[in-house]
């Protein structure tokens, strides 16, 4: 029997993941999708569709998975548990592969069914209740869509999606208590550290500086108005790749890593 993977196997131990544990990790999916939900309504009653739609996504995307993600691993939170889930009778790979599947696959999948459900609703129930005849028919209903997974804000929350749910698995497996809370503090200080570095390197180099985007741009007060300075298209492309593909591989591949130092 092959023992980094075998499917039989990996069947036994994926069932029992999710079913030992059903209300924790049903639950707060359950629990996330409900606040995606409540977000979505509050935020077009409050702020517009278009910010409604955005904040939704994005906390439901970035915040449900990251939580998801804390506990996919959180067997170590006690010395028994910890030791029971060592000495199950699979690879760490098959492991992985578990919180894997279950955080980066299945609970982005629900999350956009689901999404693209209510959004479809809500937007269908606005263009329904438009008064067909009103001069003004043709221009409300344009301004209100179906959000756009191929759009500006989806594509963002999809990199910090990849990028902080593997910071959450790698913490899981490195911190045993609180750890959300304690990889949740690190990714801040991490963008608060790359935010105020870029910041001082573009003042260093760039007058009139007015904030920096780590990576990415500069805004500079040009007169009156504002500018922003990218940087050039091959290093761009260069930092998107490194911010899309390498790091997050890098973050789940580490928490595979992880799982196999502690089989020792």
């Amino acid at each position: 029997m092959n023992n980094t993977f075998n499917i039989h196997r990996f069947g036994l131990l994926f069932k029992k993941t999710l079913l030992e544990r059903p209300m924790q990790l049903f639950g707060l999916t359950a629990l996330s999708l409900s606040i995606v939900f409540i977000m979505y309504v509050l935020g077009k009653m409050l702020a517009g569709f278009e910010d409604g739609q955005n904040i939704s996504f994005m906390l439901g995307l970035v915040g449900g998975g990251c939580f998801l993600a804390s506990f996919v691993f959180s067997y170590f939170t006690s010395n028994a548990m910890g030791s029971n889930y060592i000495t199950l009778p699979a690879s760490a790979f098959e492991k992985w592969l578990c919180g894997v599947l279950i955080t980066g696959v299945f609970y982005l999948l629900l999350f956009l069914l689901f999404y693209r459900f209510i959004d479809t609703l809500f937007v269908g129930i606005y263009h329904r209740n438009l008064d067909a005849n009103g001069p003004f028919y043709r221009q409300l209903y344009d301004q209100v869509q179906i959000f756009p997974y191929d759009g500006f804000i989806a594509n963002k929350a999809i990199l910090l999606f990849v990028n902080f749910s593997g910071a959450m698995l790698v913490g899981s497996l490195y911190f045993n208590k609180v750890n959300f809370i304690k990889v949740a503090l690190l990714i801040c200080g991490f963008w608060l550290g790359s935010w105020v570095l870029n910041l001082l390197i573009a003042q260093a180099m760039i007058q009139h500086v007015n904030n920096a985007m780590p990576y990415w741009l500069v805004w500079i007060d040009v007169n009156k108005d504002e500018g922003r300075i990218e940087l050039p298209e091959n290093i761009m492309r260069v930092v998107s790749i490194f911010i899309q593909f390498i790091i997050p591989a890098t973050l789940w591949m580490l928490a595979w890593l992880r799982l196999k130092e502690k089989e020792f």
